[in-house]
């Protein structure tokens, strides 16, 4: 790829805010390298676009299912950067993963000028009816489909995505820093992510809503603690039970998941036994001789995050790896297949 020219012409930002930022909120799950395209499209925009800026992450426990936030902002050259607050009202809005709006609140801020970029299979129809969008942008590309088949991430598939969108950022600025990120220690993976990048730009589709009046504006909130100093209990006593159950870790999945053959299965239990998140579901039956045993029954998806440690161990190929676009949603909601 060409280098960039060493004189930069700065684009005009589209839309600022009254302290003069272009604001980008990206809203992820820890393992789809939201961090590391935060890191990109701030150090593009500011050492190959021309513009001042800053980036920065908001991540919990550093490890794969947990939420992540990214925030980049852009300026003139000439205006000082002296905010390093969290993005509450972006101009536009990444989220990595369709299934994590179903447990966080990610469409906070998000208003009429917002550009909504989401990586899902759905139309931008469907999409804005699925994230409730008062109105806006919504621009919708199958980044995980492109990541599976490129055997890379959904991060450079949806900056593909975010500089079609923009209308302002430079793809070759982004394809750029893509190369110098990842030259150092992965350089074997510059090819497939440059392509993975390029797929993002070209399969993304955008339409525009008017504020229609069909749903309203969600304002962003700021979480409060449940419980302080007014009525904690004595000795920070937890007086709720800890429990899975109602965790729902489809958001944490790269694209792929372990199918059950019951036809082959034997209930072993080596698959139980390895799932860290005991998404495998057990219940009474009858062996071939008559006499009364556990068997497996199913996977539940809603506990699986798709780590194939279950495929690994199976011995009797009762368990493949497949696709998730690819798999019968029937199969999905059943948790297993017969052949």
């Amino acid at each position: 790829m060409e280098k960039m020219k060493t004189e930069i012409e700065v684009v005009k930002l589209p839309l600022t805010n009254k302290l003069g930022f272009y604001e980008i909120r990206m809203e992820s799950i820890g393992g789809f390298g939201a961090n590391l395209a935060g890191k990109i499209l701030g150090e593009a925009g500011i050492l190959l676009m021309g513009y001042n800026g800053s980036n920065f992450s908001s991540y919990g426990s550093e490890k794969k299912g947990s939420p992540v936030k990214s925030f980049v902002r852009f300026c003139k050259p000439d205006t000082e950067v002296r905010t390093n607050s969290p993005v509450t009202e972006p101009h536009m809005l990444a989220i990595f993963h369709e299934e994590m709006v179903k447990s966080i609140p990610v469409t906070q801020g998000v208003g009429v000028n917002t550009t909504v970029v989401m990586a899902t299979s759905k139309t931008p129809d469907e999409a804005r009816d699925f994230l409730k969008l008062q109105g806006g942008t919504m621009h919708c590309v199958d980044a995980m489909k492109i990541a599976v088949e490129e055997k890379t991430r959904v991060n450079t598939a949806l900056l593909g995505a975010m500089c079609k969108a923009s209308g302002f950022i430079n793809p070759d600025a982004i394809k750029e820093m893509i190369s110098r990120n990842l030259g150092k220690k992965y350089a074997f993976l510059i090819d497939a992510n440059l392509k993975t990048f390029d797929r993002g730009f070209a399969e993304g589709v955008s339409k525009h809503f008017d504020d229609d009046g069909k749903y309203p504006h969600v304002h962003f909130k700021r979480k409060g603690q449940d419980l302080g100093y007014l009525n904690q209990t004595i000795g920070g006593t937890l007086i709720s039970p800890a429990t899975t159950v109602h965790k729902d870790l489809s958001s944490s999945r790269m694209g792929w998941i372990p199918v059950l053959n019951l036809s082959k299965c034997t209930s072993c239990g080596e698959c139980d036994i390895t799932c860290p998140d005991y998404s495998f579901v057990w219940g009474n039956g009858t062996d071939k001789k008559g006499k009364e045993v556990r068997l497996l029954k199913r996977i539940n998806y809603h506990h699986c995050k798709g780590c194939l440690r279950c495929v690994d161990i199976c011995k009797f190929d009762a368990l493949e790896s497949r696709k998730e676009y690819e798999v019968d949603p029937t199969i999905m909601e059943k948790g297993f297949m017969k052949k």
